[in-house]
């Protein structure tokens, strides 16, 4: 069986699932957030509602999956407070969630195709086309313009977690091991098909409780509660480790700081962290991202991701950016009005 075929449903055929992840690994650039797991989970929830989804398959002549395109129809707000909104086609799984390294999975020799796929729709279309890593520039049809930049740090776990970081810094982190040892508190890694609901809620009533008593709004709470539970179902099955990790820190049986991520194939993307602030004084936060660094460089992965963001302490770890770009193709007013949108954001 080979051509094409277009689902609209979360709904997919294992065999197509199965096809889809490999594409994913095959690719240098692949990230979790391209996979089913995190595409379907998010149409199955975020995007729950909307009929505007799709899932187009391209299959070889063995009816090998080949490639694959998510899309969605959807609204983009030109201001975060304005209630106005247009319309554009965006890859379907971006946006709200905060997914980064965005991309369509594909064997080279159909790339060309997806290209001329998505030319085509931009010849009806506005495409918005969020937080593409740099190995998704390729696909994009003649007219499209980058409107946005985002640095994503990355640390190098290759040479071990000692060599990340000046000297100084990492014998500041063991300090605030020894003292936290001291506090009787300990750390421990919950890896993918051990993550449990019950954790997710404990890490985001601490990432609340720590942004509560900084005076900081976040998106990372009970709204994405439905999401992160779906990730955590889709990748308990069989299979390799994959999906969302958790780094623990525990006084007794009480957990009081959780660092939360995805790993993937030799990665692992750092995505949010909670702790109670009566432990800041010690500096809890920086060891958990510490330990978690020495857990991901334990289990032979490569690069610990720090995902979105450029704050000082990611750069203290040894991290170097990398970056996501968003592209706008645009057509018609409502091109129009989103390329004024970014033009007025950057000024």
């Amino acid at each position: 069986m080979s051509g094409t075929e277009t689902h609209r449903t979360a709904e997919l055929p294992e065999e197509v699932l199965r096809g889809w992840r490999d594409l994913v690994e095959q690719d240098p650039h692949g990230s979790f957030f391209t996979t089913p797991d995190w595409v379907l989970s998010w149409w199955e929830t975020l995007g729950s509602g909307t009929t505007a989804g799709s899932v187009t398959v391209w299959r070889g002549s063995d009816g090998r999956v080949e490639a694959v395109l998510p899309l969605l129809r959807t609204r983009v707000r030109l201001h975060p407070r304005a209630p106005f909104a247009v319309r554009c086609l965006t890859l379907l799984g971006t946006g709200p969630g905060a997914a980064d390294h965005g991309g369509v999975p594909a064997l080279p020799g159909r790339r060309p195709e997806i290209r001329a796929h998505l030319a085509e729709l931009a010849r009806r279309h506005t495409l918005w086309l969020p937080d593409l890593d740099p190995g998704a520039e390729d696909l994009l049809p003649p007219g499209s313009r980058p409107v946005a930049r985002s640095s994503c740090p990355r640390a190098d776990l290759t040479a071990g977690p000692d060599a990340l970081g000046s000297r100084q810094f990492r014998s500041t982190v063991r300090r605030y091991g020894r003292k936290l040892a001291a506090a009787g508190i300990t750390f421990r890694w919950v890896a993918p098909k051990q993550a449990t609901p019950e954790i997710l809620d404990a890490v985001l009533a601490l990432h609340r409780l720590r942004r509560d008593s900084m005076g900081r709004p976040t998106t990372f709470d009970t709204t994405r509660r439905p999401l992160h539970a779906r990730l955590i179902e889709r990748c308990a099955g069989p299979g390799p480790e994959r999906g969302p990790a958790f780094l623990l820190a525990e006084h007794g049986d009480r957990v009081v700081g959780g660092l939360y991520g995805f790993r993937w194939a030799d990665t692992f993307a750092y995505f949010q962290i909670g702790w109670d602030p009566a432990h800041a004084p010690l500096r809890l936060g920086t060891a958990l991202i510490d330990e978690a660094v020495r857990a991901c460089a334990d289990q032979g992965l490569a690069t610990f991701d720090f995902l979105r963001g450029t704050e000082p302490y990611k750069y203290r770890f040894g991290a170097t950016d990398r970056h996501d770009t968003t592209w706008l193709t645009p057509h018609g007013p409502s091109g129009v009005l989103l390329a004024l949108k970014h033009h007025l954001k950057s000024r």
